[in-house]
């Protein structure tokens, strides 16, 4: 049973901070969830319960140790951080005032372009400097609104982006490679193209790699045989091929598995690796790494596109 006292999971990792690996915190607290719950790839709103102020608290105080000494915390709710009907104001500063006591350099959330106002904005930056993600996934409105279901414009995220920079805030954008609806090889010329157009807009770009998550449209579409998790290869060739002025990284989540981005199964582990490497550090040499089955991988990228959005491997 979930409890509302409990957060859904803690971890301590390493990210990339103004240009140097530090010590990270990662918090996903269990609230209501999102409001829209609409993505088709989406199942996290699953972990929802009606937490309540108290509830909040009480979740961030239990995990207040595994972020000390952490210059970056992320702090994530399944939705939107900003969304006073998943965090209530009283929550969030509690939050705030808490990390910031503990003297964290950066707090990182995410919130739908909806709740991004100036009002929540100059709350949350008059305690911290403060990263916003903000859930793009494609800068195509044709593949955000009607593959995704996403709900809004890329006019919307860039108005939001802009309001966020004018008050001292910094963007984290995040793109899907491999929505459903797009070949191997469409997904990445969609990601690379995102890219360049979230440029403009983003202090650092994630490139998130679909998977299939539980209970979800996208679910229904891999059950049937007309999705498959894009290869890890693809994300190396996003990464590799992709010049930009801001830093790009991914963590390849669930790698190897076959609802996660996978290759053959012998070397997803070692690319998933790379992939790793290369976002600490944007050295494009990480991703200096081979295997047999790149050749099929290309193979896909030459027929797909023939077979009617038909996933061939």
């Amino acid at each position: 049973m979930k409890s509302a006292r409990s957060p859904v999971a803690v971890w301590r990792g390493r990210d990339l901070l103004d240009g140097r690996v530090v010590e990270s915190t990662t918090v996903i607290l269990r609230t209501r969830g999102c409001r829209w719950n609409r993505c088709v790839m989406c199942g996290y709103a699953q972990e929802g319960v009606d937490a309540s102020v108290e509830d909040i608290i009480a979740q961030f105080t239990s995990v207040l140790k595994k972020a000390e000494g952490a210059e970056l915390v992320k702090i994530y709710t399944s939705g939107s951080f900003l969304d006073p009907a998943e965090v209530p104001e009283p929550a969030r500063l509690e939050i705030l005032r808490s990390l910031r006591d503990m003297d964290v350099r950066r707090l990182v959330i995410e919130s739908r372009p909806e709740y991004i106002d100036r009002n929540a904005l100059e709350q949350i930056l008059g305690f911290m400097d403060v990263e916003i993600g903000i859930g793009l996934e494609s800068s195509s409105d044709l593949v955000r609104l009607h593959l995704i279901n996403k709900g809004f414009t890329f006019s919307d995220f860039a108005k939001a982006a802009d309001l966020i920079h004018s008050l001292g805030g910094r963007v984290k954008t995040y793109l899907l490679l491999k929505p459903p609806g797009l070949s191997e090889r469409e997904a990445i010329v969609d990601a690379m193209r995102s890219a360049r157009d979230a440029e403009p807009y983003s202090d650092i770009i994630s490139l998130n790699l679909c998977n299939v998550q539980r209970n979800t449209p996208l679910e229904r579409m891999w059950q049937r045989g007309s999705y498959r998790p894009p290869w890890l290869w693809s994300a190396v060739e996003v990464l590799r091929e992709s010049s930009l002025g801001v830093p790009m990284i991914c963590d390849p989540v669930g790698a190897g598995a076959k609802r996660g981005p996978h290759n053959c199964g012998i070397c997803d582990g070692c690319v998933a690796d790379a992939i790793r490497s290369f976002s600490l550090n944007q050295s494009r040499s990480c991703l200096n790494v081979d295997c047999t089955c790149r050749s099929v991988w290309r193979k896909v990228l030459e027929l797909e596109d023939l077979s009617f959005g038909t996933p061939l491997v």
